[in-house]
């Protein structure tokens, strides 16, 4: 199995290549370590476009809650255009032309899979709290370009499974009020439990939004 992971030097992405190049041939690329620019179009294709050959699997574990030093709005007097621009480059706007670059490089005559993580919280049918708007619309949107992508990927790659993961939460920087309470697992785990979900859909999923456990998350 060959593999590419976008956001690899992240706690989650790290993980994943960890886990992946047990398995075969994985390549990651990420901002620290190849200055791949999630918010740059530009970069995204270049970086690409410079890759050769086909991937079985491909895996966006991009994406931040704090951006720049703000976190989580509370309130509606806490909106900040300028803040919500950037939460949907980067959770948003950035996974959706990654998806637009890679899909080249999906084979078309068999199964291949492209996951993308996305967060529960972006789920509007669950959100009985209320609360961090910009990172909450920036995933609900992210869940919608992966939907979106599915439908049209279908056309061409008709064994192709392009989804939305929750990946649970996971200890990688949150503070404790962040989690709100929620049980955390280490990167290992929630990189071992992606890949098991992954795994185990086909192209009758494409298109859906999971969770770690592989049951459907509400849209």
């Amino acid at each position: 199995m060959r593999a590419l992971v976008i956001g690899s030097s992240g706690g989650i992405g790290g993980a994943l290549v960890t886990a992946l190049s047990s398995q075969g041939d994985v390549i990651g690329l990420s901002r620290r370590g190849d200055g791949f620019d999630i918010t740059d179009e530009a970069n995204i294709a270049r970086h690409l476009g410079a890759l050769d050959g086909s991937f079985d699997l491909i895996l966006v574990a991009t994406g931040a809650l704090y951006l720049e030093g703000v976190g989580p709005e509370k309130s509606l007097k806490a909106l900040d255009p300028a803040v919500l621009a950037r939460q949907f480059a980067v959770n948003a706007i950035g996974p959706a032309l990654v998806i637009k670059h890679a899909l080249r490089l999906m084979p078309r005559d068999r199964v291949a899979r492209l996951g993308v993580l996305s967060a529960r919280v972006g789920s509007i049918g669950d959100n009985a709290l209320g609360g961090w708007y910009g990172y909450r619309a920036a995933k609900a949107a992210l869940n919608q370009l992966v939907h979106t992508a599915a439908i049209e990927a279908a056309r061409t790659h008709p064994q192709s499974v392009l989804v939305a993961l929750h990946p649970g939460t996971v200890e990688t920087g949150l503070s404790p009020a962040d989690r709100a309470g929620h049980p955390s697992v280490a990167p290992a785990v929630a990189a071992g439990n992606l890949l098991a979900v992954l795994g185990g859909l086909g192209p009758a999923d494409t298109g859906g939004f999971f969770d770690w456990q592989g049951k459907v998350v509400p849209w």
